[in-house]
Protein backbone atom coordinates (compact mmCIF):
# COMPACT_ATOMS: atom_id res chain seq x y z
CA UNK A 1 0.00 0.00 0.00
CA UNK A 2 1.12 3.37 -0.60
CA UNK A 3 0.25 6.55 1.24
CA UNK A 4 1.34 10.17 1.10
CA UNK A 5 4.34 10.39 2.99
CA UNK A 6 6.56 13.52 3.99
CA UNK A 7 8.60 15.57 0.95
CA UNK A 8 6.89 13.09 -1.75
CA UNK A 9 4.51 15.41 -3.71
CA UNK A 10 1.11 13.08 -5.41
CA UNK A 11 -0.99 14.78 -8.47
CA UNK A 12 -3.18 14.37 -11.14
CA UNK A 13 -2.37 16.54 -13.42
CA UNK A 14 -5.43 18.32 -16.54
CA UNK A 15 -5.14 20.79 -19.14
CA UNK A 16 -8.66 22.54 -19.00
CA UNK A 17 -9.91 23.05 -22.27
CA UNK A 18 -11.57 26.37 -21.60
CA UNK A 19 -12.56 28.66 -18.85
CA UNK A 20 -16.69 27.42 -18.88
CA UNK A 21 -15.02 23.81 -18.24
CA UNK A 22 -12.73 25.51 -15.56
CA UNK A 23 -15.59 26.88 -13.74
CA UNK A 24 -17.82 23.60 -13.94
CA UNK A 25 -15.04 21.90 -12.38
CA UNK A 26 -14.21 24.15 -9.64
CA UNK A 27 -18.24 24.25 -8.89
CA UNK A 28 -17.78 20.50 -8.17
CA UNK A 29 -19.37 19.55 -4.89
CA UNK A 30 -18.31 16.20 -5.42
CA UNK A 31 -15.18 14.28 -6.78
CA UNK A 32 -15.74 10.24 -6.81
CA UNK A 33 -16.48 9.08 -3.37
CA UNK A 34 -15.58 12.46 -2.00
CA UNK A 35 -17.47 15.84 -0.78
CA UNK A 36 -16.15 19.26 -0.87
CA UNK A 37 -15.19 19.82 2.79
CA UNK A 38 -14.61 23.56 3.84
CA UNK A 39 -14.58 26.68 2.14
CA UNK A 40 -13.01 27.19 -1.34
CA UNK A 41 -10.13 29.04 -1.26
CA UNK A 42 -8.53 31.51 -3.99
CA UNK A 43 -5.40 33.06 -4.10
CA UNK A 44 -2.57 34.26 -5.90
CA UNK A 45 0.30 33.17 -6.34
CA UNK A 46 3.85 34.26 -7.93
CA UNK A 47 6.40 31.44 -8.77
CA UNK A 48 10.01 32.77 -9.76
CA UNK A 49 12.29 29.45 -10.75
CA UNK A 50 15.93 29.84 -10.31
CA UNK A 51 19.03 28.29 -11.16
CA UNK A 52 22.70 29.16 -11.98
CA UNK A 53 23.71 30.60 -15.44
CA UNK A 54 25.02 27.18 -16.48
CA UNK A 55 22.06 25.06 -15.06
CA UNK A 56 23.96 23.35 -12.59
CA UNK A 57 20.37 22.56 -10.80
CA UNK A 58 18.39 21.49 -13.77
CA UNK A 59 21.44 19.21 -14.52
CA UNK A 60 21.31 17.67 -10.46
CA UNK A 61 17.51 17.17 -11.56
CA UNK A 62 16.31 19.95 -9.47
CA UNK A 63 13.82 22.95 -10.28
CA UNK A 64 13.89 25.72 -7.64
CA UNK A 65 10.96 27.68 -6.92
CA UNK A 66 10.33 30.57 -4.90
CA UNK A 67 6.66 31.05 -4.11
CA UNK A 68 5.37 34.09 -3.54
CA UNK A 69 1.87 34.59 -1.99
CA UNK A 70 -0.24 36.52 -0.45
CA UNK A 71 1.28 36.12 3.42
CA UNK A 72 5.17 34.84 3.34
CA UNK A 73 7.57 33.15 0.74
CA UNK A 74 8.04 29.29 0.01
CA UNK A 75 11.15 27.86 -1.40
CA UNK A 76 10.29 24.74 -3.14
CA UNK A 77 13.06 22.27 -4.46
CA UNK A 78 11.14 19.61 -6.82
CA UNK A 79 12.81 16.79 -8.76
CA UNK A 80 12.38 16.64 -12.27
CA UNK A 81 10.57 14.09 -13.97
CA UNK A 82 8.39 13.59 -16.52
CA UNK A 83 5.27 11.46 -15.49
CA UNK A 84 3.89 8.72 -17.84
CA UNK A 85 0.14 9.55 -17.25
CA UNK A 86 -1.95 12.23 -15.61
CA UNK A 87 -0.52 10.39 -12.24
CA UNK A 88 2.73 12.55 -10.83
CA UNK A 89 5.36 11.57 -8.49
CA UNK A 90 8.27 12.92 -7.32
CA UNK A 91 10.11 14.04 -4.57
CA UNK A 92 9.68 17.89 -2.59
CA UNK A 93 11.56 19.96 0.07
CA UNK A 94 9.77 23.15 1.10
CA UNK A 95 10.91 25.73 3.36
CA UNK A 96 10.90 29.26 4.44
CA UNK A 97 12.57 32.05 1.92
CA UNK A 98 12.57 35.41 1.15
CA UNK A 99 12.18 37.08 -2.31
CA UNK A 100 16.11 37.33 -2.12
CA UNK A 101 18.30 35.25 -4.75
CA UNK A 102 21.17 34.69 -2.43
CA UNK A 103 20.32 31.41 -0.47
CA UNK A 104 22.55 32.13 2.32
CA UNK A 105 20.00 34.86 3.05
CA UNK A 106 17.32 32.52 3.14
CA UNK A 107 16.12 30.66 6.64
CA UNK A 108 18.06 27.17 6.94
CA UNK A 109 15.90 23.91 5.89
CA UNK A 110 16.71 20.95 3.87
CA UNK A 111 15.25 22.98 0.53
CA UNK A 112 17.85 25.30 1.12
CA UNK A 113 21.06 23.19 1.76
CA UNK A 114 20.07 20.93 -1.28
CA UNK A 115 20.40 24.19 -3.32
CA UNK A 116 23.29 24.99 -1.60
CA UNK A 117 24.89 21.66 -2.47
CA UNK A 118 24.63 21.73 -6.36
CA UNK A 119 25.11 25.65 -6.54
CA UNK A 120 27.53 26.32 -4.24
CA UNK A 121 28.47 29.88 -4.18
CA UNK A 122 27.52 30.75 -8.00
CA UNK A 123 25.23 33.11 -7.87
CA UNK A 124 21.06 32.22 -8.78
CA UNK A 125 19.58 33.71 -11.71
CA UNK A 126 15.62 34.01 -12.89
CA UNK A 127 14.97 31.63 -15.53
CA UNK A 128 11.36 32.52 -15.78
CA UNK A 129 8.39 33.16 -14.15
CA UNK A 130 4.84 31.95 -13.22
CA UNK A 131 1.90 33.89 -12.02
CA UNK A 132 -1.41 31.70 -11.39
CA UNK A 133 -4.83 32.84 -9.87
CA UNK A 134 -5.24 29.21 -7.82
CA UNK A 135 -8.87 28.54 -7.14
CA UNK A 136 -9.02 25.33 -4.75
CA UNK A 137 -11.09 23.45 -2.22
CA UNK A 138 -10.49 20.21 -0.34
CA UNK A 139 -12.46 17.00 -0.82
CA UNK A 140 -12.66 14.34 1.91
CA UNK A 141 -13.92 11.33 2.61
CA UNK A 142 -13.08 8.33 4.96
CA UNK A 143 -9.56 7.46 3.98
CA UNK A 144 -8.71 10.30 1.76
CA UNK A 145 -8.41 14.00 1.32
CA UNK A 146 -7.42 15.46 -1.20
CA UNK A 147 -7.18 19.34 -2.78
CA UNK A 148 -8.60 20.54 -6.43
CA UNK A 149 -7.11 23.39 -8.12
CA UNK A 150 -8.03 25.27 -10.92
CA UNK A 151 -5.38 27.48 -12.12
CA UNK A 152 -5.55 30.01 -14.64
CA UNK A 153 -1.85 30.38 -15.65
CA UNK A 154 0.32 33.29 -17.27
CA UNK A 155 4.31 32.39 -18.36
CA UNK A 156 5.81 36.07 -17.72
CA UNK A 157 9.23 36.36 -19.37
CA UNK A 158 11.42 40.08 -19.70
CA UNK A 159 7.71 41.72 -18.21
CA UNK A 160 5.69 40.20 -21.19
CA UNK A 161 3.27 37.69 -20.96
CA UNK A 162 4.54 34.84 -23.25
CA UNK A 163 1.94 32.01 -22.70
CA UNK A 164 -1.25 31.62 -21.13
CA UNK A 165 -3.48 28.42 -19.38
CA UNK A 166 -5.64 26.49 -17.69
CA UNK A 167 -4.78 23.52 -15.72
CA UNK A 168 -6.34 21.27 -13.08
CA UNK A 169 -4.76 19.71 -10.28
CA UNK A 170 -5.75 16.97 -7.87
CA UNK A 171 -2.90 16.80 -4.77
CA UNK A 172 -3.12 13.99 -2.69
CA UNK A 173 -3.20 15.34 1.16
CA UNK A 174 -3.98 11.91 3.16
CA UNK A 175 -4.37 8.74 2.57
CA UNK A 176 -3.76 5.73 0.14
CA UNK A 177 -2.39 6.62 -3.57
CA UNK A 178 -4.67 4.38 -5.02
CA UNK A 179 -7.37 6.43 -3.81
CA UNK A 180 -6.97 8.63 -7.13
CA UNK A 181 -7.68 5.99 -9.51
CA UNK A 182 -11.43 6.71 -9.24
CA UNK A 183 -11.15 10.26 -10.10
CA UNK A 184 -8.38 9.78 -12.38
CA UNK A 185 -10.91 7.09 -14.53
CA UNK A 186 -13.57 10.03 -14.16
CA UNK A 187 -11.71 13.20 -15.47
CA UNK A 188 -10.32 10.30 -18.02
CA UNK A 189 -13.48 10.44 -19.57
CA UNK A 190 -14.37 14.34 -19.35
CA UNK A 191 -13.78 15.87 -23.06
CA UNK A 192 -12.71 19.15 -21.30
CA UNK A 193 -9.76 17.72 -19.83
CA UNK A 194 -6.84 16.94 -21.25
CA UNK A 195 -3.99 14.63 -19.01
CA UNK A 196 -0.48 16.37 -19.08
CA UNK A 197 2.43 14.08 -17.96
CA UNK A 198 4.62 17.87 -17.96
CA UNK A 199 5.06 20.17 -15.80
CA UNK A 200 4.19 23.81 -15.58
CA UNK A 201 7.59 24.86 -15.94
CA UNK A 202 8.43 22.55 -18.86
CA UNK A 203 5.54 24.56 -20.85
CA UNK A 204 6.95 28.29 -19.59
CA UNK A 205 10.51 26.87 -21.14
CA UNK A 206 8.68 25.71 -23.84
CA UNK A 207 7.32 28.96 -24.59
CA UNK A 208 10.68 30.65 -24.45
CA UNK A 209 11.67 28.79 -27.32
CA UNK A 210 14.18 26.21 -25.19
CA UNK A 211 12.41 23.25 -26.38
CA UNK A 212 11.52 21.85 -23.13
CA UNK A 213 13.92 21.07 -19.79
CA UNK A 214 17.38 20.74 -20.05
CA UNK A 215 18.81 23.85 -21.94
CA UNK A 216 18.69 26.21 -18.60
CA UNK A 217 22.34 26.84 -19.15
CA UNK A 218 21.51 29.04 -21.92
CA UNK A 219 19.47 31.68 -19.78
CA UNK A 220 20.79 35.01 -19.78
CA UNK A 221 21.39 36.63 -16.34
CA UNK A 222 18.14 38.45 -15.12
CA UNK A 223 20.17 41.90 -15.37
CA UNK A 224 20.28 41.47 -19.34
CA UNK A 225 17.31 39.49 -20.40
CA UNK A 226 15.76 41.39 -23.22
CA UNK A 227 11.75 41.05 -24.55
CA UNK A 228 11.24 38.17 -26.58
CA UNK A 229 11.73 38.40 -29.90
CA UNK A 230 8.92 39.15 -32.14
CA UNK A 231 8.96 35.74 -33.37
CA UNK A 232 8.87 34.40 -30.42
CA UNK A 233 6.07 36.65 -29.42
CA UNK A 234 3.86 35.44 -32.51
CA UNK A 235 4.17 31.83 -31.50
CA UNK A 236 3.22 32.16 -28.03
CA UNK A 237 -0.23 34.65 -28.50
CA UNK A 238 -1.93 34.05 -24.88
CA UNK A 239 -4.98 32.00 -26.06
CA UNK A 240 -8.02 33.86 -25.31
CA UNK A 241 -10.15 33.16 -21.86
CA UNK A 242 -13.57 34.31 -22.16
CA UNK A 243 -15.06 35.23 -18.33
CA UNK A 244 -16.60 32.16 -16.65
CA UNK A 245 -19.92 31.36 -17.69
CA UNK A 246 -23.09 30.33 -15.34
CA UNK A 247 -23.28 27.21 -13.83
CA UNK A 248 -26.08 24.03 -15.68
CA UNK A 249 -28.02 25.14 -12.79
CA UNK A 250 -28.74 28.90 -13.28
CA UNK A 251 -26.74 30.08 -10.43
CA UNK A 252 -23.74 32.79 -11.22
CA UNK A 253 -20.26 30.40 -11.31
CA UNK A 254 -18.67 30.25 -8.00
CA UNK A 255 -22.06 29.84 -6.36
CA UNK A 256 -23.66 27.03 -5.89
CA UNK A 257 -27.82 26.56 -4.68
CA UNK A 258 -26.44 25.76 -1.24
CA UNK A 259 -24.34 29.07 -0.77
CA UNK A 260 -21.37 31.43 -2.19
CA UNK A 261 -18.29 29.27 -2.96
CA UNK A 262 -15.71 30.73 -5.53
CA UNK A 263 -16.21 34.21 -6.87
CA UNK A 264 -16.80 34.80 -10.79
CA UNK A 265 -14.43 37.32 -10.85
CA UNK A 266 -12.35 37.28 -7.57
CA UNK A 267 -9.45 39.79 -6.61
CA UNK A 268 -6.11 38.70 -7.64
CA UNK A 269 -3.55 40.64 -5.61
CA UNK A 270 -0.13 42.65 -6.96
CA UNK A 271 1.39 41.09 -4.42
CA UNK A 272 4.75 40.62 -6.48
CA UNK A 273 8.08 41.02 -4.40
CA UNK A 274 11.86 41.13 -6.06
CA UNK A 275 14.96 41.88 -4.78
CA UNK A 276 16.74 45.42 -6.09
CA UNK A 277 19.00 43.18 -8.42
CA UNK A 278 15.81 42.12 -10.14
CA UNK A 279 14.45 45.56 -10.99
CA UNK A 280 16.89 46.01 -13.43
CA UNK A 281 15.22 43.70 -15.46
CA UNK A 282 12.21 46.24 -15.32
CA UNK A 283 11.22 47.89 -18.81
CA UNK A 284 12.74 51.38 -18.79
CA UNK A 285 10.15 53.79 -18.72
CA UNK A 286 10.54 57.59 -21.32
CA UNK A 287 8.58 60.58 -20.25
CA UNK A 288 6.76 61.29 -23.87
CA UNK A 289 5.25 64.55 -25.03
CA UNK A 290 1.27 62.65 -25.57
CA UNK A 291 0.48 58.91 -25.48
CA UNK A 292 -0.14 58.36 -28.76
CA UNK A 293 -3.25 56.81 -28.77
CA UNK A 294 -4.53 55.92 -32.48
CA UNK A 295 -8.28 55.37 -33.70
CA UNK A 296 -7.35 51.81 -34.62
CA UNK A 297 -6.14 51.10 -31.66
CA UNK A 298 -8.09 48.12 -29.43
CA UNK A 299 -9.60 50.18 -26.31
CA UNK A 300 -7.44 47.98 -23.93
CA UNK A 301 -4.61 49.08 -25.38
CA UNK A 302 -5.31 52.41 -25.74
CA UNK A 303 -5.76 52.33 -21.96
CA UNK A 304 -2.51 50.82 -21.08
CA UNK A 305 -0.55 53.30 -23.42
CA UNK A 306 -2.34 56.08 -21.22
CA UNK A 307 -1.55 54.72 -18.34
CA UNK A 308 2.15 54.08 -19.23
CA UNK A 309 2.31 57.92 -20.31
CA UNK A 310 1.32 59.16 -16.98
CA UNK A 311 3.25 56.07 -15.02
CA UNK A 312 6.56 57.22 -16.77
CA UNK A 313 5.43 61.11 -15.14
CA UNK A 314 4.66 59.78 -11.81
CA UNK A 315 7.92 58.35 -11.44
CA UNK A 316 9.23 60.95 -12.75
CA UNK A 317 8.16 63.25 -9.93
CA UNK A 318 8.89 60.68 -7.68
CA UNK A 319 12.78 62.16 -6.25
CA UNK A 320 11.40 65.31 -5.88
CA UNK A 321 8.34 64.48 -3.71
CA UNK A 322 10.75 62.02 -1.68
CA UNK A 323 12.84 65.73 -0.74
CA UNK A 324 10.23 67.93 -0.87
CA UNK A 325 12.22 70.69 -2.30
CA UNK A 326 9.80 71.42 -4.73
CA UNK A 327 6.33 71.42 -4.24
CA UNK A 328 5.25 71.56 -7.91
CA UNK A 329 7.18 67.50 -8.04
CA UNK A 330 4.65 66.73 -5.66
CA UNK A 331 1.79 68.60 -7.09
CA UNK A 332 2.98 66.89 -10.91
CA UNK A 333 2.72 63.14 -9.04
CA UNK A 334 -0.79 63.48 -7.39
CA UNK A 335 -2.02 64.56 -11.14
CA UNK A 336 -0.30 61.63 -12.30
CA UNK A 337 -2.17 59.32 -9.95
CA UNK A 338 -5.09 61.39 -10.76
CA UNK A 339 -5.07 60.81 -14.61
CA UNK A 340 -4.09 57.30 -14.12
CA UNK A 341 -7.24 56.73 -11.92
CA UNK A 342 -9.24 58.43 -14.02
CA UNK A 343 -7.66 55.83 -17.33
CA UNK A 344 -9.08 52.97 -15.40
CA UNK A 345 -12.57 53.99 -15.49
CA UNK A 346 -12.68 55.07 -19.29
CA UNK A 347 -10.71 51.65 -20.31
CA UNK A 348 -11.01 49.60 -17.21
CA UNK A 349 -13.88 47.23 -19.22
CA UNK A 350 -11.11 46.38 -21.55
CA UNK A 351 -9.23 44.65 -18.63
CA UNK A 352 -9.93 41.22 -16.59
CA UNK A 353 -11.16 42.92 -12.90
CA UNK A 354 -9.41 40.09 -11.45
CA UNK A 355 -6.00 40.78 -12.74
CA UNK A 356 -5.71 45.02 -12.30
CA UNK A 357 -8.24 45.11 -8.92
CA UNK A 358 -5.52 44.77 -6.74
CA UNK A 359 -3.52 47.59 -8.79
CA UNK A 360 -6.42 49.92 -8.74
CA UNK A 361 -7.14 49.63 -5.17
CA UNK A 362 -3.05 50.44 -4.26
CA UNK A 363 -3.32 53.28 -7.12
CA UNK A 364 -6.12 55.19 -4.84
CA UNK A 365 -4.35 54.76 -1.34
CA UNK A 366 -1.63 56.27 -3.04
CA UNK A 367 -3.43 59.64 -4.42
CA UNK A 368 -4.94 59.38 -0.97
CA UNK A 369 -1.71 60.13 0.60
CA UNK A 370 -0.74 62.52 -2.18
CA UNK A 371 -3.66 64.37 -2.16
CA UNK A 372 -3.60 65.02 1.80
CA UNK A 373 -0.36 66.62 1.06
CA UNK A 374 -1.23 68.76 -1.79
CA UNK A 375 -4.27 69.71 -0.93
CA UNK A 376 -2.58 71.49 2.68
CA UNK A 377 -0.35 72.86 0.69
CA UNK A 378 -2.57 74.51 -1.53
CA UNK A 379 -4.61 75.10 2.17
CA UNK A 380 -1.39 76.96 3.53
CA UNK A 381 -0.51 78.83 0.07
CA UNK A 382 -3.24 80.81 0.21
CA UNK A 383 -2.90 81.59 4.05
CA UNK A 384 0.47 82.48 3.46
CA UNK A 385 -0.49 84.63 1.15
CA UNK A 386 -2.92 86.66 2.88
CA UNK A 387 -1.21 86.51 6.13
CA UNK A 388 1.72 88.52 4.28
CA UNK A 389 -0.64 91.49 3.18
CA UNK A 390 -1.83 92.15 7.12
CA UNK A 391 -0.47 94.48 9.23
CA UNK A 392 2.88 93.14 11.39
CA UNK A 393 0.57 92.44 14.23
CA UNK A 394 -2.24 90.76 12.80
CA UNK A 395 -0.06 88.87 10.82
CA UNK A 396 1.40 87.64 13.98
CA UNK A 397 -1.85 86.86 15.12
CA UNK A 398 -2.92 85.10 12.21
CA UNK A 399 0.32 82.74 12.15
CA UNK A 400 -1.30 79.96 14.74
CA UNK A 401 -3.81 79.17 12.20
CA UNK A 402 -1.01 79.01 9.48
CA UNK A 403 1.38 77.03 12.01
CA UNK A 404 -1.06 74.35 12.98
CA UNK A 405 -2.10 73.54 9.03
CA UNK A 406 2.10 73.13 8.34
CA UNK A 407 1.87 70.54 11.30
CA UNK A 408 -0.54 68.68 9.98
CA UNK A 409 1.05 68.91 6.89
CA UNK A 410 4.52 67.28 8.10
CA UNK A 411 2.24 64.50 9.66
CA UNK A 412 0.81 63.63 6.36
CA UNK A 413 3.88 64.42 4.85
CA UNK A 414 5.78 62.27 7.01
CA UNK A 415 2.75 59.17 6.19
CA UNK A 416 3.33 60.20 2.21
CA UNK A 417 7.55 59.51 2.79
CA UNK A 418 6.67 56.14 4.51
CA UNK A 419 4.13 55.35 1.91
CA UNK A 420 6.97 55.55 -0.84
CA UNK A 421 9.34 53.59 1.46
CA UNK A 422 6.69 51.02 1.77
CA UNK A 423 7.21 47.49 0.16
CA UNK A 424 3.76 47.98 -1.11
CA UNK A 425 4.58 50.86 -3.03
CA UNK A 426 7.71 48.99 -4.28
CA UNK A 427 5.83 46.44 -5.89
CA UNK A 428 2.54 49.04 -6.92
CA UNK A 429 5.20 50.56 -9.19
CA UNK A 430 6.99 47.30 -10.51
CA UNK A 431 3.21 45.51 -10.93
CA UNK A 432 2.47 48.55 -12.79
CA UNK A 433 5.55 49.05 -15.14
CA UNK A 434 4.87 45.25 -16.05
CA UNK A 435 1.70 45.87 -16.34
CA UNK A 436 2.06 48.89 -18.55
CA UNK A 437 4.83 47.27 -20.96
CA UNK A 438 3.30 43.99 -21.57
CA UNK A 439 0.95 44.23 -24.38
CA UNK A 440 -2.10 41.65 -24.15
CA UNK A 441 -1.70 41.37 -20.72
CA UNK A 442 -5.47 41.03 -18.50
CA UNK A 443 -6.93 42.16 -21.62
CA UNK A 444 -11.07 40.98 -21.44
CA UNK A 445 -12.15 39.26 -24.65
CA UNK A 446 -14.96 40.83 -26.66
CA UNK A 447 -18.00 39.12 -26.17
CA UNK A 448 -18.15 38.34 -29.55
CA UNK A 449 -15.89 38.70 -32.96
CA UNK A 450 -18.47 41.73 -34.12
CA UNK A 451 -18.55 43.63 -30.52
CA UNK A 452 -17.11 46.99 -30.75
CA UNK A 453 -13.42 47.30 -28.77
CA UNK A 454 -11.27 49.68 -30.49
CA UNK A 455 -11.07 52.97 -30.56
CA UNK A 456 -13.04 54.42 -33.46
CA UNK A 457 -15.56 52.23 -32.30
CA UNK A 458 -16.20 52.92 -28.69
CA UNK A 459 -14.72 56.37 -28.24
CA UNK A 460 -17.76 57.95 -29.26
CA UNK A 461 -19.85 56.87 -26.93
CA UNK A 462 -17.95 57.08 -24.21
CA UNK A 463 -16.95 60.61 -24.89
CA UNK A 464 -20.55 61.33 -25.36
CA UNK A 465 -21.21 59.61 -22.03
CA UNK A 466 -18.94 61.92 -20.15
CA UNK A 467 -20.68 65.29 -21.36
CA UNK A 468 -24.19 63.67 -20.91
CA UNK A 469 -22.63 63.60 -17.17
CA UNK A 470 -21.67 66.83 -16.90
CA UNK A 471 -24.80 68.18 -18.65
CA UNK A 472 -27.20 66.26 -16.27
CA UNK A 473 -26.74 68.85 -13.58
CA UNK A 474 -27.82 71.98 -16.10
CA UNK A 475 -31.72 71.48 -14.42
CA UNK A 476 -30.24 72.09 -10.67
CA UNK A 477 -27.43 73.79 -10.85
CA UNK A 478 -29.05 77.33 -10.32
CA UNK A 479 -30.15 76.23 -6.40
CA UNK A 480 -27.91 73.28 -6.15
CA UNK A 481 -25.92 72.91 -2.72
CA UNK A 482 -22.02 72.44 -2.36
CA UNK A 483 -22.28 68.95 -2.28
CA UNK A 484 -23.56 69.04 -5.67
CA UNK A 485 -21.31 71.23 -7.16
CA UNK A 486 -18.18 68.96 -5.93
CA UNK A 487 -19.91 65.88 -7.79
CA UNK A 488 -20.53 68.85 -11.02
CA UNK A 489 -16.78 69.25 -10.24
CA UNK A 490 -15.76 65.54 -10.28
CA UNK A 491 -18.12 64.70 -13.85
CA UNK A 492 -16.17 68.09 -15.44
CA UNK A 493 -12.69 66.52 -14.37
CA UNK A 494 -13.68 63.36 -15.82
CA UNK A 495 -15.08 65.41 -19.60
CA UNK A 496 -11.96 67.08 -19.59
CA UNK A 497 -9.53 62.99 -19.05
CA UNK A 498 -11.84 61.42 -21.42
CA UNK A 499 -11.17 64.06 -24.14
CA UNK A 500 -7.51 64.33 -23.23
CA UNK A 501 -7.22 60.61 -23.17
CA UNK A 502 -8.43 60.24 -27.16
CA UNK A 503 -7.29 63.44 -28.18
CA UNK A 504 -5.39 62.35 -30.94
CA UNK A 505 -7.71 59.84 -32.19
CA UNK A 506 -10.48 63.36 -32.56
CA UNK A 507 -10.88 66.05 -34.62
CA UNK A 508 -8.85 69.02 -34.34
CA UNK A 509 -11.75 70.60 -32.55
CA UNK A 510 -11.12 69.05 -29.52
CA UNK A 511 -8.14 72.27 -29.00
CA UNK A 512 -11.45 74.24 -28.59
CA UNK A 513 -12.99 71.55 -26.37
CA UNK A 514 -10.78 70.87 -23.53
CA UNK A 515 -9.52 75.09 -22.77
CA UNK A 516 -13.95 75.33 -21.92
CA UNK A 517 -13.72 72.08 -19.68
CA UNK A 518 -10.51 73.21 -18.10
CA UNK A 519 -12.17 76.57 -17.14
CA UNK A 520 -15.57 75.29 -15.54
CA UNK A 521 -13.46 72.70 -14.12
CA UNK A 522 -10.80 75.57 -12.57
CA UNK A 523 -14.03 77.47 -11.19
CA UNK A 524 -15.38 74.26 -9.21
CA UNK A 525 -11.98 73.84 -8.35
CA UNK A 526 -11.08 77.52 -6.82
CA UNK A 527 -14.92 76.78 -4.98
CA UNK A 528 -14.18 73.32 -3.84
CA UNK A 529 -10.91 74.90 -2.00
CA UNK A 530 -12.88 77.67 -0.70
CA UNK A 531 -15.59 75.39 1.04
CA UNK A 532 -12.45 72.84 2.10
CA UNK A 533 -10.48 76.10 3.42
CA UNK A 534 -13.62 77.35 5.42
CA UNK A 535 -14.70 74.13 7.02
CA UNK A 536 -10.90 74.47 8.30
CA UNK A 537 -10.82 77.35 9.53
CA UNK A 538 -13.90 76.86 11.35
CA UNK A 539 -12.70 73.79 12.86
CA UNK A 540 -9.80 75.53 14.25
CA UNK A 541 -11.71 78.08 15.80
CA UNK A 542 -14.09 75.58 17.52
CA UNK A 543 -10.92 73.68 18.63
CA UNK A 544 -8.66 76.39 19.90
CA UNK A 545 -11.13 78.45 21.62
CA UNK A 546 -10.05 78.06 24.95
CA UNK A 547 -5.75 78.71 23.66
CA UNK A 548 -6.31 81.90 21.18
CA UNK A 549 -6.25 85.61 22.18
CA UNK A 550 -8.38 88.15 21.34
CA UNK A 551 -6.45 89.68 18.35
CA UNK A 552 -6.24 86.32 17.24
CA UNK A 553 -9.45 84.97 17.06
CA UNK A 554 -10.49 87.78 15.44
CA UNK A 555 -8.07 87.88 12.61
CA UNK A 556 -8.79 84.15 11.86
CA UNK A 557 -12.45 85.22 11.93
CA UNK A 558 -12.12 87.69 9.41
CA UNK A 559 -10.05 85.23 7.33
CA UNK A 560 -13.14 82.61 7.76
CA UNK A 561 -15.43 86.00 6.57
CA UNK A 562 -13.33 86.28 3.69
CA UNK A 563 -13.35 83.33 1.93
CA UNK A 564 -17.18 82.63 2.64
CA UNK A 565 -17.78 85.45 1.06
CA UNK A 566 -15.32 84.64 -1.97
CA UNK A 567 -17.28 81.12 -1.68
CA UNK A 568 -20.61 83.01 -2.55
CA UNK A 569 -19.01 84.82 -5.48
CA UNK A 570 -17.93 81.80 -6.73
CA UNK A 571 -20.95 80.41 -6.66
CA UNK A 572 -22.68 83.17 -8.43
CA UNK A 573 -20.36 83.28 -11.22
CA UNK A 574 -20.28 79.94 -12.01
CA UNK A 575 -22.56 80.48 -14.93
CA UNK A 576 -20.10 81.91 -17.56
CA UNK A 577 -18.14 78.87 -17.53
CA UNK A 578 -20.85 76.40 -17.49
CA UNK A 579 -22.69 77.88 -20.64
CA UNK A 580 -19.06 77.57 -22.16
CA UNK A 581 -19.70 73.86 -21.74
CA UNK A 582 -23.63 73.25 -21.75
CA UNK A 583 -24.08 75.68 -25.05
CA UNK A 584 -24.98 74.43 -28.46
CA UNK A 585 -21.58 75.65 -29.66
CA UNK A 586 -19.92 73.29 -27.59
CA UNK A 587 -22.01 70.46 -28.49
CA UNK A 588 -21.42 71.39 -32.38
CA UNK A 589 -17.87 71.61 -31.85
CA UNK A 590 -17.84 68.07 -29.58
CA UNK A 591 -20.06 66.14 -32.59
CA UNK A 592 -17.29 67.35 -35.31
CA UNK A 593 -14.53 66.63 -33.37
CA UNK A 594 -16.15 62.44 -32.39
CA UNK A 595 -17.27 62.05 -36.73
CA UNK A 596 -13.42 61.90 -37.47
CA UNK A 597 -12.89 58.74 -35.19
Amino acid sequence: MTSVRQGIEVELKYRVRDAEAAARLGALRTLGGLRVSGRPRQVQVEDRYLDTADGALARAGYAVRLRRGPRMTILSVKASNEAASALHRREELEGPADLSLDPHAWPSSAARSLVLEHAGDVPLIETVTIRQLRRARTFAGDALEVELSVDDVEVVAAGRMIERFLELEVELKTGDERGLAEIAALFGADDALEPVTTSKLDRALAALGRGGRPARSRARPASTAGPASPSAAADSTPETIPPPAPTADGAPVGETPDGPEIAPEPERPAEVERPAEAAATLPALAVGKTPGVTRDDLLAEAGRKVLRFHLARMLAREEGTRTGLRIEDLHGMRVATRRMRAAWRVFGDGFRLDRTRRMRRRLRDLAARLGAVRDLDVLIEAAEAHRVGLPEAEGTAFAPLVRAWSENREVARQLLVRELDSGAYARLVEEYRIFVTAEGAAVLAPASPVAPHRVRDTAGSRIWLAYEQVRGYESVLRWADIETIHQLRIAAKWLRYTLEFFREALGPEVDQLVPRVVALQDHLGWLHDADVTIALTRQFLVSNAGRLDAAGTEVIAAYLEGRERELEHLRRSIGAPWRGVDGIAFRRLLGRAVSGL
